[in-house]
């Protein structure tokens, strides 16, 4: 089965209605074997915030060394986001295994007059998938209720409630009170349950669950208090919580007074969790109590790291854009409190906004805050609201300026053109359109290297197409292409276009309406030009996706140049680790004078930039303090930072950054992708390059098994969200150099396929750096660990050819003679005769 087909048929099983009950996934998940048995789950129900506080406790539990699993709803582009592990989506391979297991059991139902639900059906792939993936923790977000909601199959071991209002009314009651009685069902058996709700839900709660731990504001007599001390930028606010013998203070990458109510209800849960994983509980087997030690930097760590889009996201500052998932009026409201904390930010208002047909668009109206203009659109679902029917809601109101738009992203265009740079824009009203509205700032596009047919089915595998469109089209796309993800209807207004060219376009099987779709668009650089050219003006987005096919391509893209080393051919960077450990020089250039005649002599050699790191991420490297990293780096720094050449610092440590910064270097480099959150605001505050790697762990776990689906687009698809991390920091992009991270979570084989690849991540707008030096990968190809100079120098030139910005290097001359040949291959007009 192909992963369109498998997709294909979840995502038919929304014909279904919805069915309240869990005996479905319970009988599915024994038809399965019951993989579910041995992880321990924690689930979490409530009105609005559910989702935020699941990636706060996973957040942290992941960061006190436990193997999580996280499952949400919805999804923004694709469906697998709803089920990760350890941060990771579900690879496409394990999706059609999971299919093509349950389905001939879910025909069977289905023929028998008792079919599942998406959702059903969804869920109980998200728990087949932690008990194969063998997680200690699995984080469930309620869908809708509790008592009768697809999670509550499984008995968790830890359960809250965040608030509850007003919400399905037809499935769960038409009072706070019936709502809250389902709701309450999620408590565990053996702890008590954690709710923020207040009032008569609370009431409900005490009565129904017995056992219940409050969480409340300041003013409120509750056992945890948890208090937001407002936003200290445009991505973070500050949060304290305090327990009857513990606090914490944190900041957290979530905007909203609100958010630090559901920090408190995280923070309580994830230490309930500890105790009771660390203890042996009934699954999760971590050796002993301290390997979930959940103390108070663990809970501030892992709350500044619950990065979780589409909630008071600020994507742009000049004008402010603002993405929030609001979807109903108690969230709107909330919207409108969090928003007044920047009202001297912004002159003018303008609201992009949709809902589905089920909401009260008429409270979600009034709970918004005052607006300049309105423009009201439908993403592309079926039970997305008329825009026409919203905007008569908004002159209802009494707002002059509405118009009805379209799509999402035609309306956030035509919006984004009205407003002033001292404006704010805000997309609100649900999380599809927020979903849609996001591809503006995510969208990838990625070039191709087609040498032969081969490549060509391969590229065309990838996307999804259907077998005989690979026949069709593999001899067709043999010169310059491009694959990207985009809407159903800008899918088929592409593929009109490109054919009407004289080009080609292979679509994707998997094409369902709310989903992203994968198109291949294959052609000569001038039918890419003449397409980009016809877009303007399209609705649907089509002209903003022009820009970006442009940008892409380099098609009439004006450069800007800021002097980097890099940016008029391949750099060459030097390693320089002053410790006594790192895995190829350790205790070389430990000593400062040696690190010192070590760096004049890569000069000579005619390296580009030094990098200096004071700590290993060798295997079994161990942590280096703060203080003595700094002592071991700053005298190097300094004494070399008066020579012709760029410094960059090798650190995971913003402190150690920030201190390398003032001794003189230029560049930061993170091996951990800013797990630091304070590493992205320093370079923002320094505008100073920053690299970030893609590492699933640093310092490296030998032998550990990632399972990738494609390594090259996999690791480009998470590093992008890493790149839109730092751009909303505040660093431009062209600051941002990107590492593949050979070696760091990858196997032999599939360092060299990111190696042989490496164009491919021209998809992320930011230079290329490529670490390779004496690594293992080459052990694939007969030469030794740790002393492979002849293959380290050959996989230079293959870098440079694949259009690699920078090589980090431990032997300086050799690499640079072979970025010279490599780079004089490709254009030896540059080179002048000798």
């Amino acid at each position: 089965m192909d992963y369109h087909e498998a997709a294909n048929f979840l995502f038919d099983l929304r014909r279904f209605q919805v069915k309240p009950g869990t005996e479905s996934v319970r009988e599915l998940l024994a038809h399965l074997g019951d993989p579910h048995e041995d992880v321990d789950f924690v689930q979490i129900a409530g009105s609005n915030g559910k989702g935020s506080t699941a990636k706060m406790v996973e957040s942290i539990l992941r960061e006190a060394g436990l193997q999580t699993g996280l499952y949400t709803s919805p999804h923004f582009d694709d469906v697998r986001e709803r089920i990760r592990v350890d941060g990771r989506k579900i690879p496409e391979q394990a999706l059609v295994e999971f299919v093509e297991e349950a389905k001939p059991y879910l025909v069977e139902q289905a023929a028998d007059g008792e079919p599942l639900t998406f959702f059903e059906v969804v869920t109980a792939m998200g728990i087949w998938q932690f008990g194969r993936a063998d997680v200690d923790v699995g984080v469930l977000e309620v869908g809708m209720g509790g008592k009768l909601d697809a999670t509550s199959v499984v008995d968790p071991v830890a359960s809250a409630v965040t608030n509850v209002s007003l919400e399905h009314t037809s499935v769960l009651g038409d009072t706070v009170e019936e709502i809250a009685v389902k709701k309450a069902a999620v408590a565990p058996a053996d702890a008590p349950l954690v709710t923020a709700a207040t009032g008569e839900a609370l009431e409900v709660i005490r009565r129904e669950a017995g056992d219940v731990v409050t969480v409340g504001d300041a003013d409120a007599a509750a056992d945890v208090t948890a208090v937001s001390r407002g936003p200290v930028n445009h991505t973070e606010s500050t949060v304290a919580v305090d327990g009857p013998d513990w606090h914490v203070e944190s900041r957290l990458p979530l905007l909203g007074a609100y958010q630090a109510l559901n920090a408190g209800v995280a923070c309580t849960l994830a230490r309930q969790v500890a105790d009771i994983v660390g203890d042996g509980g009934d699954g999760g087997d971590v050796g002993d109590a301290d390997a979930a030690a959940v103390d108070e930097a663990t809970l501030a760590r892992g709350l500044r790291n619950a990065h979780w889009p589409g909630r008071f996201e600020v994507m742009e500052r000049e004008p402010m854009v603002v993405l929030d998932g609001a979807h109903n009026p108690d969230a709107c409201g909330q919207l409108a409190t969090t928003l007044a904390a920047f009202d001297d930010e912004y002159a003018d208002l303008h609201l992009v906004f949709a809902a589905m047909h089920d909401k009260d668009h008429r409270a979600m109206v009034d709970a918004l805050p005052d607006v300049d203009s309105v423009i009201t659109c439908k993403p592309n679902l079926s039970r997305a609201e008329d825009p026409e029917v919203l905007a008569r809601v908004f002159e209802d109101a009494g707002v002059a300026d509405v118009h009805a738009g379209f799509s999402v992203a035609g309306s956030l265009a035509k919006i984004r053109e009205r407003a002033g740079a001292d404006d704010c824009i805000l997309v609100t009203g649900s999380l599809f359109c927020v979903a849609e509205a996001r591809t503006t700032w995510t969208r990838l596009e990625v070039p191709k290297r087609v040498r032969d047919l081969d490549d060509a089915e391969a590229m065309l595998d990838g996307a999804h197409v259907t077998s005989p469109g690979v026949w069709r089209m593999r001899g067709k796309a043999v010169h310059r292409s491009l694959k990207l993800r985009v809407e159903r209807r800008q899918a088929q207004y592409l593929k009109e276009e490109m054919l009407s060219l004289g080009g080609e376009c292979a679509t994707s099987g998997h094409m369902t309406d709310g989903e992203l779709s994968s198109v291949v668009l294959m052609g000569t650089f001038a039918q890419f030009n003449r397409l980009i050219d016809k877009l303007a003006g399209q609705p649907f987005g089509l002209e903003a996706l022009a820009d970006d096919i442009r940008e892409r391509l380099g098609i009439r893209v004006e450069q800007v140049s800021k002097g980097y080393p890099w940016e008029d051919g391949t750099a060459v960077m030097g390693i320089l680790n002053v410790t006594p450990d790192s895995f190829h020089d350790g205790g070389d250039f430990f000593d400062a004078t040696d690190a010192i005649e070590q760096a004049e002599a890569m000069i000579d050699a005619g390296v580009d930039i030094i990098d200096i790191g004071g700590e290993s991420t060798r295997p079994g490297a161990d942590e280096v303090s703060v203080e003595d990293e700094i002592d071991r780096v700053v005298p190097v720094i300094e004494a070399v930072s008066d020579l012709d050449v760029a410094i960059s610092i090798d650190t995971r440590k913003a402190a150690v950054g920030r201190a390398a910064l003032d001794a003189g270097a230029d560049i930061l480099n993170d091996v951990t992708g800013l797990a630091d959150p304070e590493m992205r605001f320093l370079a923002a505050e320094r505008d100073v390059p920053v690299i970030v790697m893609h590492s699933i762990d640093a310092p490296v776990i030998p032998d550990k098994e990632v399972e990738y689906d494609d390594v090259v687009e996999d690791v480009v698809d998470e590093l992008s969200e890493r790149v839109l991390l730092a751009e909303k920091a505040g660093i431009p992009r062209e600051n941002v150099i990107v590492d593949p991270g050979l070696g760091f979570g990858k196997s032999k084989a599939e360092n060299f396929e990111l190696l042989g690849r490496l164009d491919e991540f021209d998809a992320l707008g930011c230079p290329v750096l490529v670490g390779h030096s004496h690594k293992s990968m080459f052990e694939l190809v007969g030469a030794e660990t740790g002393d492979n100079l002849e293959a380290t120098v050959a996989a230079t030139a293959v870098a440079v050819d694949r259009g690699a910005d920078i090589v980090r290097v431990h032997d300086v001359a050799e690499n640079v003679a072979a970025v010279r040949v490599a780079q004089a291959a490709r254009s030896p007009e540059q080179f002048s005769e000798k």
